[in-house]
């Protein structure tokens, strides 16, 4: 029988989208943090490259 109290999975679908776009978030997030990690090294050999 179908369920006639509310609409089916809205709660559910709801909260999936929430999790995605948080993991999609800190992914990015992530994604920014190595990014600026490597570029700090790379600057960093850079400038003992140039003084020794």
């Amino acid at each position: 029988m179908a369920k006639t109290e509310r609409d089916k999975n809205t709660k559910n679908k709801a909260k999936h989208s929430k999790l995605m776009v948080q993991k999609k978030n800190k992914k990015k997030e992530q994604e920014q943090l190595r990014k600026e990690k490597l570029k700090a090294i790379i600057q960093k050999a850079k400038e003992n490259k140039e003084n020794s």
